[in-house]
């Protein structure tokens, strides 16, 4: 068997020449002082793979049209498998590209790792940081959620501030008169077809020239390199001389930690999924304050200290100065010593740059609008119909028995509430007939609709069937169900319901409720064929049909 193997070996390598690859490989020549700092530039390049293959998948099941795009991601996260990890894989993987994107450049900069012979490898790398923003930006829209939507409205308006050419820019951005079908396949083209084209080019360049100048190593360390393929450094594989050693094992293995900690806390954020999808892009509301993500929050505050006609400044002025100094910087640190304190006045200036736009950052996650009411929830409006169309109504009305439930008369402790529903003849026994005792869900409601008529005043009309159809949505299914995105109440012992009338049809649905093991045999769901009247049966299919 190991001469089989060792021919198999050398008839591979004589046809394909692996031996020679992997040496290349793993047997580069690295000088001392390289160490952990240079795991950074590996991390980047396994979250830049793994958010290609999350994309990949992704697209799979994505719809890049207006009418079908926010349906696709909510259909992602409720009914693929593993869904939910798999977008919040994505999503936040893109913070971790900018961060290790940012600590890489941070990195080259304390170690003057840019100095000649590395000014290419230096562009080619700030190259990279900007079609990773690209990224960021281009994939921001395709949601089609308020929060993408107006971002995306905002981004287009800094792009029309370029001198001469923003109206073209804007306009080729948009693809049509207003931001629409068009403007979201163009999106999306960039985001998966031109950005990757892009983006492998680089990193093989990169990747190219790194390999060709060889890794600078510490900062203490003189600018002496043993580039691959030199007499000295064929010599000197497979040991450590003091001067360089090879990439494999010990740099390998650095490497190999860092990417398997920083991966599996990804995966430990990821594993709830991303944050909740918005409400549907809504053209029409001009009213909604759009957010960026964390890694643009410093450009989104910077335009706030330059209004009107000096918006320019900001958005692109600023910007563009703080690139071209990064861009001239081997040409600015021109001096030999690739030591700290022996360029304190250009790390004096990079310091500054990074400050001045953490600051920025931070003002900006400071200066967030007040969260919108985010409505009243399926619990809190079924405890009002519980308590307008259930039994309370048969004394707490005018002239009845007990007094009228209003806003302004539910200031009562909780406790007492949950008694009195408990226990309705707790308050005065003997004096009236009382109804039946209410079920734990049902004081959850109630009581949720008191506080929330405390706390909001009226609640939003509904048509009878759907008071009658949330009442009932509150007592038998919320237990085990969510229905709205982003729904603050529900369980999760039954599957999300959200956009199910897109899903089922109303007969479908229908026989779910009434008998489900006669859909499915392991279904774990009780029939309610017999606890709702045929009214409260036709009211629940026809509210459940209206979720889209």
């Amino acid at each position: 068997m190991p001469r089989l193997t060792a021919r198999l070996g050398d008839w591979l390598d004589h046809r394909a020449g692996w031996r020679a690859a992997r040496a290349h490989l793993l047997d580069e020549p690295l000088p001392a002082g390289t160490g952990w700092w240079f795991t950074i530039g590996s991390v980047l390049l396994a979250a830049l793979a793994l958010q290609a293959v999350t994309g990949i998948l992704l697209s799979l099941t994505y719809a890049p049209t207006p009418d079908h795009a926010h349906d696709s991601v909510r259909y992602i996260e409720q009914s693929v498998g593993a869904g939910r990890l798999l977008r919040g894989l994505h999503y936040y993987g893109a913070s971790l590209i900018v961060l290790a994107a940012a600590a890489h450049m941070l990195r080259v900069v304390v170690f003057g790792s840019y100095k000649a012979p590395r000014e290419l490898t230096w562009l080619t790398g700030l190259a990279l940081l900007l079609v990773i923003l690209a990224f960021a930006l281009t994939g921001y829209l395709l949601p089609w959620d308020q929060r993408a939507y107006w971002a995306t409205v905002v981004t287009i308006n800094i792009a029309a501030l370029t001198p001469v050419a923003g109206d073209l820019i804007a306009a080729v951005m948009r693809g049509g008169a207003d931001i629409g079908a068009l403007t979201l396949t163009r999106w999306y083209a960039a985001h998966v077809i031109v950005l990757p084209a892009l983006l492998a080019a680089l990193v093989a360049l990169h990747l190219y020239l790194m390999r060709r100048h060889g890794i600078s190593g510490g900062s203490r360390n003189s600018s002496r390199l043993i580039f691959p393929g030199s007499e000295t450094a064929q010599g000197n594989r497979g040991k450590s001389t003091g001067r360089n050693f090879p990439f494999y094992p010990l740099q390998a293995s650095r490497d190999l930690v860092v990417i398997l900690i920083v991966i599996g806390a990804l995966v430990a954020i990821a594993w709830r999924g991303a944050p909740a999808l918005e409400p549907v892009a809504n053209p029409a509301d001009a009213g909604y304050v759009p957010r960026p993500e964390w890694y643009f929050l410093g450009l989104f505050e910077l335009l706030k200290y330059f209004p009107g006609r000096l918006e320019v400044i900001g958005a692109l002025v600023v910007p563009g100065l703080a690139l071209l100094l990064l861009a001239l910087l081997p040409w600015i640190d021109r001096g030999p010593s690739r030591r700290p304190r022996d360029r304190r006045a250009v790390l004096a200036m990079v310091a500054v740059m990074a400050v001045s736009l953490a600051a920025l950052t931070a003002a900006g996650w400071r200066d967030r609008p007040p969260p919108a009411d985010p409505g009243w929830t399926i619990r809190e409006l079924g405890g009002m119909a519980m308590v307008s169309d259930g039994a309370c109504a048969r004394c707490h009305v005018d002239g009845g028995a007990a007094e009228p439930i209003r806003a302004e008369a539910v200031a009562r402790d909780a406790t007492w509430v949950a008694g009195h529903l408990l226990d309705p003849d707790m308050i005065a026994p003997g004096l009236r007939e009382p109804p039946a005792p209410a079920g734990e869900r049902e004081v959850a409601a109630i009581l949720a609709y008191l506080a929330r008529a405390r706390r909001s005043g009226a609640p939003p009309a509904l048509a009878p069937g759907d008071v009658t159809a949330t009442r009932v949505f509150a007592q038998f299914c919320i237990g085990c169900h969510r229905i709205d995105p982003g729904a603050r109440d529900g369980g999760d012992e039954g599957p999300d319901l959200t956009g199910i009338g897109a899903k089922h049809s109303a007969e479908a649905l229908r026989r779910w409720i009434i008998d489900p093991e006669a859909v499915d045999p392991d279904a774990e769901m009780p029939s309610f064929g017999t606890r709702l009247t045929a009214d409260e049966l036709d009211a629940l299919v026809q509210w459940l049909i209206s979720r889209r």
